[in-house]
């Protein structure tokens, strides 16, 4: 049968085909076709003859092609076909379909739905032909019945794409309209939820092809929002929150599925730019509101990913930066007011999204990380800390990084730290970026990039081996960077020389060559770097140095290769190293400094070396020890200046060589010899240090006899600065004083409280004084900055700590008889205390004192806890007052001096300990007991905060409730400032907080910079619990009380609220700080109106959504309301306020000019989402006529009032002084009326909103409202030919004051009318 078909088929007619098809029997040519395509056999010839017989022209031939369609459809679903067949079949079934009528294509299509439905297809190649049918369909023109009614083919085809898309499943070969594909692509978007996880990516791939046609944005936000939302329920289930009984997707899945769409999306991108650019301009759309709403972990890796495409990467970077930046300033504004905190709920910020890239980037998201390096780099170059004028750096530790800037720099660090540790391919690339940084930015701060690098070698020194030449490298340049560069490098890759011995040798010959180098600072580097060598490669037998803070873990101590020999090896390495050193101290006075600096902390690391160290300390004293014990006096200044010429020159620095002895000294008779007293020791190694003893007693003993004239700096003696001679008493006075301090440090340690000892330490310490009389006496009457700086004290911080401890808070019996010495000098007491407060100056300017133990962050706070506690004592148990009324001294008192101490501890605290706060408060309860201590512990921070503010508030009571006369402003001062850095101890919500006690009767409060701390402090601890706008209404109406009112005729009712507020703090102190603050909270209230109506661009993407959503936001609506109310009364009040000319009416113009702009914005706002919430509240309205009645017409008068008298000046200035003071006075005068145009468009631009919104709303918002006049800057002729006739020499001058005079006619009326 199949033979005569094909036979038939061939003729040129195909009239007999027909003929015989139409006898053949319903299922004999089904049957036929289906044998023949199952045995492989000629299926497509034959399929070809059958619709050659079956011209669609007849009706008998449309119901054969039918059946014929159904059966090869079945036919390719049955699985039985070779592949080869079935796509021939399916593709004649293609070419052939456009011949059927209408109403078959749709039965056709129909059938597929059903199959669709009903699960039927199995392999689902027969689907290729249903985008054909559908294709087909939408060009015949005529009418079909489909359902219960008739429709074109194109509605046809719309509704089989509806019933297509209300099961799970579509294609994006038809060609569809853009409603159409708006249709497709939600419900593909809705069946993720029910979809498979790995079944979402070939379907975001599906998505992406079709968005070619339209879409794209849809397209975006629906796959960002849905994995958005899944990455939150995610975490939410991994931290808990949900008591889930099964966790929904494995993580690990879940990041590869992600990760897969992320590569489908960006090489969609690839071929596609518009969709790229959609990508951005969605994410930069959500900017503009809240960045958190629309940045998830998820948008920030793809983000990062787009970064690949070179044409995206700039905009891409740039975004995320402003995006972490104004994440940062978001949260700096909220962490700043605890208003904003009630309103804005807590949300994860963008920073911890990025680290969460980072940690989910471990699932083999290659394609993120050289994203996240870039944008690690760009944060830390541009926020880094920044050059500052005179060359140093603003730097504070991490810990207390508050501003946006700092923060980000610290994210660009983590980022790249976490990177190196999860990502291995891109470690060097990092290390080497890091590096390049340090060695080309040498001018630049660079101390963020070391503290990565310190990081990064921390966390794994043996890794890095195979990065070494990157490092070698590095230090090729070391002899040409900045010495503090080299310090903190070399103590960065300090764990690397313990693993690499061809590192380290490297190192060596570096130094070894910078040593003879030309430049000074070259040699301090190679200095710095062989200490440091030494301190870390310890010599066989070297105590532990558990009592020193050692830089480095024991597993990365021992990771050397060579350990096997290592510390025998080291001792030949020190001895070495010890040899080049010592050609050093024939080098510079700087050279020669920074070793006797570092010679203390080498021998607390590496004791073996101490026989060496001495040796060659003591050897270079005796150049400048006069041995014989009758010379006076026992040193030899002249050996330690050098002349070249006419210039001289400090060679020896004798003070620090003599500290560094004594440091040595006594760390050596406190720690070696108590270990080697069981055993024998050869008498020659003791004999040197005995020597020192000697040296050093015979020393102290000679300088207490000796005068000032046996060092010829008595005060006969030139100190100028300008001749050679005065240099060189200068510096033999700073040596002497250098060393009678190092001495009292010496005597004092060796004293056991022996009377004679500290007799010793008086004398001494008046031989000091007097060279310190001479020298301030003389820089006195030079009036030299220079001569006037004072030099580092040589005292150590433990020494200051003991000694401070002695003198006021030792008890034991046995020790007064000796220490009434010491304290009989009121003198020594303060210099104790005063040495002290440098110490202090000196850790908060530059993070770490001078002397031994400098750089150990632990021994400081140990030592800052001591002296505080001491400082505390003496201040609140001897009150300035009573010391003052003994004595009057020249100076400061010791209680005042301890005040400033205390002042400066606790911000140096909170500077650099913040995580030791709570140790640091409990330190300074004076408890011995242990029990009661351990009892403590439990305390929390705000208790012992507000224990210690109480002592402080009870001191400022005291003095503000003295005599006037007895009232010191500098205390006052000082104690402000110590209860504000109190204040920010204290938890918001803590009762110390919102009920600050009231003074009973204040004295003194006309002291200006008082008054300005104090309310600031009051402003700190109001926004703390609350806003503070109605403690600004109450300050307004004091000042508007205590100044008068504008209008001269009108007596303004005093209302005293605050006794602070007077008649000479009234303004422009107060006056000044009320309006930053009203600032503060215009800032916070157009932060929350931006904020809304980023939320309402981002809703109104669909009516119903932003109907629902203008509920949620009613309280931020009313809160905004209420705020901008109650300024409105403040600036009500101030509006009518004679102030002075000057910074507060030019302050006010600018705030009253934010106000209205504020104003405006919420004006705006309301026209955005009037018609969706159904007109305007209730509290708007009010708010419109307040600002009507209360605050435009006051305005206008206010700005009359500052022209007029800015113009009576004038007049009265021209006639009386000279043409300079009248150009002072009219550059004055511009200066504070440039803010009034600015002011009266505010005004102009606001009533335009309002007209907008009232037609919008159908609210008359404008009956309120006095239309302003018209002020068009209209020059009146007879005004001009008046003021021309009175003066007519500066007519430029006389012209701008008539213009000012013409334009302010009307809004005086106005005020008269009121």
């Amino acid at each position: 049968m199949d033979q005569k078909i094909l036979s038939l088929a061939a003729e040129k007619t195909a009239d007999k085909l027909q003929e015989f098809l139409q006898t053949l029997r319903e299922g004999d040519l089904t049957n036929l076709l289906q044998n023949q395509a199952v045995k492989g056999k000629v299926a497509g010839a034959l399929l070809r003859a059958i619709f050659k017989g079956s011209p669609c022209s007849e009706e008998a031939g449309t119901l054969r092609r039918r059946k014929i369609y159904t059966c090869c459809i079945q036919l390719v679903e049955s699985g039985d076909l070779q592949k080869e067949i079935a796509s021939e079949i399916i593709g004649l079934l293609m070419l052939e379909a456009h011949h059927f009528p209408g109403p078959l294509l749709v039965e056709l299509a129909n059938e597929f739905i059903s199959a669709v439905r009903e699960g039927s297809l199995v392999n689902g190649k027969s689907l290729e032909l249903l985008p054909i049918i559908l294709t087909a369909l939408a060009t015949k023109k005529e009418n079909l019945a489909y359902g219960k009614g008739v429709l074109s083919g194109e509605e046809c085809k719309k509704q089989l794409i509806n019933t297509l898309c209300s099961e799970s499943w579509i294609h994006r070969d038809v060609p569809l309209t853009a409603e159409e594909v708006e249709f497709v692509v939600e419900k593909a978007l809705s069946m993720f939820s029910k979809m498979n996880l790995q079944e979402i990516p070939p379907l975001v791939y599906q998505l992406l092809v079709l968005s070619s046609k339209g879409s794209r944005k849809s397209v975006l936000e629906g796959i960002i929002a849905f994995f958005s939302a899944l990455d939150k329920q995610h975490n939410e289930e991994q931290s808990g929150d949900e008591l889930l009984d099964v966790v929904t997707v494995p993580s690990g899945e879940l990041r590869h599925v992600e990760g897969t769409i992320i590569l489908h999306i960006v090489f969609a991108i690839k071929l596609d730019y518009e969709l790229g650019r959609e990508l951005v301009k969605h994410l930069k759309v959500g900017q503009q509101g809240d960045s958190n709403n629309n940045l998830s972990p998820f948008s920030i890796a793809l983000l990062l990913s787009v970064t690949r495409i070179q044409r995206f990467q700039d905009q891409v970077l740039d975004l995320l930066k402003t995006s972490v930046v104004k994440s940062f300033k978001d949260l700096q504004l909220l962490q700043g007011s605890k208003f904003l905190q009630n309103l804005v709920p807590h949300r994860s910020y963008v920073s911890t999204m990025i680290l969460e890239v980072v940690k989910n980037s471990v699932h083999s998201w290659d394609h993120v990380t050289q994203g996240l390096v870039e944008l690690g780099f760009i944060l830390m170059d541009s926020y880094g800390p920044k050059k500052v004028l005179d060359g140093k750096t603003i730097e504070t530790s991490p810990s207390l990084s508050r501003m946006p800037n700092q923060h980000a720099c610290k994210l660009g660090a983590n980022i790249l730290l976490e990177t190196f540790k999860i990502h291995e391919m891109i470690r060097q690339e990092i290390l080497e970026q890091v590096l390049n940084r340090v060695v080309t930015r040498a001018s630049s701060p660079i101390s963020h990039f070391l503290d990565l690098l310190s990081n990064i070698v921390m966390y794994a020194p043996l890794v890095l081996q195979s990065c070494s030449s990157k490092v070698t490298e590095a230090f090729d340049y070391l002899s040409f960077l900045p010495l503090q560069t080299v310090q903190r490098l070399l103590k960065a890759v300090q764990p690397l020389l313990k693993v690499s011995m061809s590192m380290r040798d490297c190192l060596i010959l570096v130094l070894r060559k910078a040593m003879f180098a030309n430049q000074l600072d070259a040699r301090k580097s190679a200095v710095a770097g062989f200490l440091l060598l030494l301190k870390n490669f310890k010599v066989l037998g070297s105590l532990s140095s558990s009592q020193c803070s050692q830089s480095l873990s024991v597993s990365q101590v021992h990771v050397d290769v060579h350990s096997h020999y290592n510390s025998v090896a080291n001792e030949t390495f020190c001895l070495e190293i010890m040899d080049s050193l010592r050609r050093c101290l024939s080098q510079q006075a700087d050279v020669r400094l920074m070793l006797y600096e570092g010679f203390y902390d080498v021998l607390r690391r590496n004791s073996q070396l101490a026989n060496s160290v001495m040796q060659t300390l003591l050897s270079q004293l005796k150049q400048f020890y006069e041995p014989k014990p009758d010379l006076l006096p026992p040193l030899k200044l002249e050996a330690c200046i050098l002349t070249q010429g006419d210039k001289i020159s400090l060679q020896e620095p004798l003070d620090y060589l003599l500290c560094c002895i004594q440091h040595c000294l006594a760390w050596y008779k406190n720690t070696v010899i108590p270990l080697q007293q069981g055993e024998e020791e050869e008498e020659e190694e003791e004999a040197f240090y005995e020597d020192l003893d000697d040296i050093l007693e015979s020393i102290t003993n000679r300088m207490i006899k000796s005068e000032l004239e046996d060092f010829e700096l008595d005060k006969s003696a030139d100190f100028s600065q300008s001749t050679s001679i005065g240099i060189k008493n200068n510096i033999c006075a700073f040596l002497v004083m250098g060393v009678c301090e190092v001495l009292i440090e010496y005597n004092f340690s060796i004293s056991s409280f022996s009377k004679n000892r500290f007799e010793d330490i008086l004398s001494l310490f008046i031989c000091y004084k007097k060279l310190s009389d001479i020298l301030n006496e003389k820089a006195g009457k030079a009036k030299t900055k220079t001569a006037n700086k004072t030099n580092d004290s040589l005292l150590s911080m433990k020494f200051v700590s003991s000694l401070l401890t002695a003198l006021f808070r030792d008890s034991i019996q046995s020790h007064q008889e000796s220490l009434s010495v010491l304290r009989s000098s009121n003198e020594f007491m303060r210099y104790a205390v005063n040495v002290a407060l440098q110490k202090v100056q000196q850790l908060k300017e530059t993070g770490h004192v001078s002397g031994p133990d400098g750089q150990n962050p632990d021994k400081i706070f140990q030592n800052l806890c001591d002296i505080t506690r001491v400082l505390l004592w003496r201040y609140t148990s001897i009150p300035t007052s009573v010391e003052e009324s003994g004595k009057k001294e020249k100076g400061k008192s010791i209680s005042l001096l301890c005040l400033e101490g205390l002042q400066k501890i606790f911000s140096a605290v909170q500077q650099f300990y913040q995580p030791k706060i709570q140790q640091f408060l409990r330190a300074l309860d004076v408890t011995d007991k242990e029990g009661e201590e351990r009892e403590d512990a439990d305390v929390s921070v705000t208790q012992r905060t507000a224990f210690q503010i109480r002592q402080f508030q009870r001191s400022l009571l005291n003095l503000l409730s003295s005599q006037e006369e007895d009232f010191n402003s500098k205390e006052a001062l000082l104690l402000v400032t110590v209860l504000t850095s109190l204040s920010k101890l204290l938890e918001p919500s803590s009762p110390q907080v919102i009920h600050p006690p009231r003074p009973p009767k204040v004295l003194g409060l006309q002291d200006a910079l008082f008054c300005k701390s104090l309310m600031n402090l009051l402003f700190s601890l109001h926004v703390s619990y609350k806003s503070p706008v109605i403690l600004l209404r109450d300050l307004s109406q004091d000042i508007h009380g205590h100044l008068g009112d504008i209008d001269q005729d009108v007596e303004v009712e005093k209302t005293n609220h605050f006794a602070i507020v007077n008649l000479r703090t009234a303004a422009p102190t107060v006056c000044l700080l009320v309006l930053s603050q009203a600032e503060k909270v215009l800032e916070e209230v157009d932060w929350l109106i931006t904020k809304l109506k980023g939320q309402v661009s981002q809703e109104t993407l669909s009516e119903e959504a932003s109907s629902q959503a203008t509920l949620p936001n009613q309280p931020v609506e009313k809160a905004i309301i209420m705020q901008l109310g109650t300024l409105l009364t403040f600036f009500h009040e101030l509006v009518q306020t004679a102030l002075p000319s000057g910074s507060c009416v030019d302050t006010l113009l600018k705030d009253l000019c934010k106000m209205y702009t504020t104003l405006t914005a919420l004006v705006r706002y309301y026209l955005q989402v009037c018609q969706s919430s159904g007109g305007i509240p209730k509290n708007m309205e009010k708010l419109v006529k307040l600002s009507g009645s209360h605050l435009t017409p006051l305005c206008y008068s206010f700005i009359s009032y500052v022209q007029n008298k800015s113009k009576s000046l004038n007049y009265t200035g021209e006639k009386k002084e000279k043409p300079a003071a009248v150009a002072t006075a009219m550059a004055r005068v511009l200066r504070e009326t440039k803010p009034i145009p600015n002011l009266i468009f505010a005004i102009e631009q606001y009533e335009k909103f309002l007209i907008h919104l009232s037609k919008k709303s159908k609210v008359n918002l404008m009956q309120h409202m006095k239309l302003s006049t018209s002020r068009d800057f209209k020059i009146k002729g007879n005004i001009l030919d008046m003021v021309l006739r009175e003066d007519g020499e500066d007519e430029n001058e006389e012209g701008t004051a008539s213009e000012h005079g013409g334009q302010n006619k009307e809004p005086a009326k106005k005020k008269r009318k009121k």
